[in-house]
């Protein structure tokens, strides 16, 4: 039987290192692939995951292991679907993920198309997810180590992306991957995890937009825990809202979008008896409001809602219907502990109702809804 030829993406960090090496020794033919997706070295965070350090680890990976290896330039794919997003997101006054757009649009589909040139039955990556087949359906689910689960940043992938991708770490620990790497010599035993910009490295955020979006300074109002506001029943799905005069000016800020609802640092305001949090930020009149202390009932809302033409369902329910609602288990980032909630879907918007009221929701990221720990849908939050 002819061998399956599997196209991983070495990014030189000890997940994918130790998932090629699994893969070399399940007998596939493998094929190693960096991605370089960002040139512009100076908004780069010194010794922070630089992309030619990593490079060079995956090279030495791959001459370890024997296996054929390139690098892949999609410089420009990446400004084009990530970059470009993440700018006007910000100059919309939503904080977005570029993390889940670069799997969605990058990894499984630009890198995927690329690995299917080359005659591969597979690409592989180092996510800590699983992937299960049931009667010629796909299914995502978490992985074993639930601190490092990444099945969130996998949300908005679909079934025709799912049914070409494995995983070969989902089913171990971090622990368990650094023990394999250390028995096995890898280069990349002890190699720090990269953190920031998919596939890019840490990158200074703040420097970077100043760069793509103009500065104008504004007010920061500060809005009393007890104000009135709060005695107010909110609509379902929307968030508090607030004018000048629903508080008092405290400071100025260099840009409203340099914020996101639940921010604490940066804010560069002393004095007060509890630290100040990101409430709200409008765009349109360039105001920050905050609020003093980390149970402010700003920082709370019990739902949320999602443009209903925008869910991504990568378990598609036929039994899901407008007007109709069942149980899930939701999480709105990336490592919060899944939340019980009920999703309710209507005509233009799906509305997800939690049993505990969740902080610091914001707009643009993505809700992800779960049965147990397989992936079912989610969607950007408005």
């Amino acid at each position: 039987m002819k061998k399956k030829t599997v196209v991983i993406a070495l990014s030189g960090g000890v997940d994918s290192s130790v998932s090629a090496l699994l893969l070399k020794n399940a007998g596939y033919n493998l094929i190693a692939l960096f991605m370089r997706n960002w040139h512009d070295n100076s908004l780069t965070i010194n010794n922070e995951c630089p992309w030619i350090t990593d490079s060079n680890d995956a090279l030495q990976i791959s001459n370890h292991l024997n296996i054929p290896f390139q690098i892949v330039d999609l410089s420009k794919e990446y400004k084009n679907r990530i970059i470009d997003y993440m700018i006007s997101e910000y100059k919309r006054g939503v904080t977005p993920n570029p993390d889940v757009l670069c799997n969605k649009e990058i990894k499984f589909d630009v890198f995927l198309n690329y690995a299917m040139q080359l005659n591969a039955d597979f690409i592989a990556t180092g996510h800590y997810c699983v992937k299960e087949n049931k009667n010629g359906l796909y299914y995502l689910k978490q992985g074993k180590d639930r601190l490092k689960d990444q099945s969130y940043f996998l949300c908005q992938i679909t079934q025709k992306q799912l049914s070409k991708i494995l995983f070969p770490i989902g089913h171990l620990t971090k622990k368990e991957v650094r023990q394999i790497a250390i028995q096995n010599n890898l280069i990349t035993a002890n190699k720090k995890d990269s953190q920031g910009l998919c596939f890019v490295g840490k990158i200074k955020l703040p420097v970077f937009l100043q760069n793509k979006i103009t500065s104008k300074k504004g007010d920061i109002i500060e809005i009393d825990e007890k104000s009135k506001i709060y005695q107010k029943k909110l609509i379902l799905g929307d968030e508090y809202k607030y004018t000048p005069i629903d508080g008092k000016k405290i400071g100025t800020h260099n840009g409203a979008h340099n914020y996101t609802i639940g921010q604490r640092k940066g804010l560069s305001i002393g004095g007060k008896k509890a630290p100040l949090f990101v409430l709200l930020i409008d765009i349109k009149d360039n105001v920050v409001y905050v609020g003093m202390g980390d149970n402010h009932p700003g920082l709370f809302r019990k739902n949320l809602k999602i443009d209903a033409k925008k869910t991504n369902w990568l378990i598609d329910n036929p039994q899901v219907k407008s007007h109709s609602s069942d149980n899930y288990m939701v999480r709105i980032r990336h490592r919060q502990p899944l939340q019980k909630a009920k999703l309710k879907i209507e005509e233009k918007y799906l509305y997800i109702i939690f049993q505990k009221k969740q902080r610091a929701i914001a707009k643009g990221q993505f809700a992800a809804w779960y049965k147990k720990d397989v992936l079912i849908g989610s969607g950007p939050i408005v």
